[in-house]
């Protein structure tokens, strides 16, 4: 494909936005953008403060100095906060939620919208996150919504939470699941929702793989028109 292009990925948390891209930028050769991420390495940042992650006037002060940065090292993503290498800390349980609150606040909106349309403004990008298609890169070649039900995506979360040593029970996933979705969607400030020109995505019943084939064959489509 000769055109890079910026293909956006919406969806809530535990959908598989995240594998689907991931693999989807490794087959195209694109860069993975993980704007949800950033939005830790936000909230880390806020919290090594001890800052309230729930007062503009507290957090407004971390923006102008967030220095984050996305690099691949060896096949993965790293992050980056301010030089440090924080791709594990920001895996924590208690990530998900603080990113989650920081991101309600405009100046860290703003802040990270600024970065990331740096990272993508040469095109060639797999942009993955609640608010890409509809205000980081509206204009995106692609937009995809990639939705599951609450319950498949507890099962997933609390499974890869296990997987990596926490331990964590089902129903307090899906509690938190659930309660992310609603902050998520009912947040005033860019609430998470699909496009109007998105392609929806169920993941519930397929493979990674699957999904990852079905989004690559659209974008080769258009390629070839």
């Amino acid at each position: 494909m000769g055109k890079k292009y910026i293909i956006a990925v919406d969806g809530p948390s535990g959908s598989g936005k995240s594998t689907v891209s991931q693999r989807l930028a490794e087959k195209l050769g694109y860069l993975y953008l993980d704007t949800g991420a950033m939005y830790r390495a936000a909230g880390l940042q806020a919290l090594r403060q001890n800052l309230d992650l729930d007062c503009l006037e507290s957090v407004k002060t971390v923006a102008p100095g967030l220095r984050i940065e996305l690099k691949k090292v060896s096949g993965r993503l790293q992050v980056l906060l301010n030089g440090e290498d924080v791709s594990e800390e920001i895996r924590k349980p208690e990530m998900g939620m603080a990113a989650s609150k920081i991101s309600r606040h405009l100046p860290i909106r703003e802040k990270m919208w600024e970065l990331q349309r740096e990272l993508g403004k040469e095109g060639g990008v797999v942009a993955e996150g609640r608010d890409v298609g509809t205000v980081v890169f509206p204009d995106a070649d692609f937009k995809f919504f990639v939705t599951a039900g609450a319950e498949e995506r507890a099962r997933r979360r609390h499974r890869e939470l296990r997987d990596k040593g926490f331990a964590v029970n089902y129903e307090e996933v899906l509690k938190e699941v659930k309660e992310r979705d609603e902050q998520d969607s009912g947040r005033e400030l860019a609430p998470l929702k699909p496009a109007l020109d998105a392609v929806m995505v169920d993941t519930t019943d397929s493979s990674a793989e699957q999904i990852v084939e079905k989004l690559l064959r659209i974008v080769r489509e258009k390629s070839r028109e």
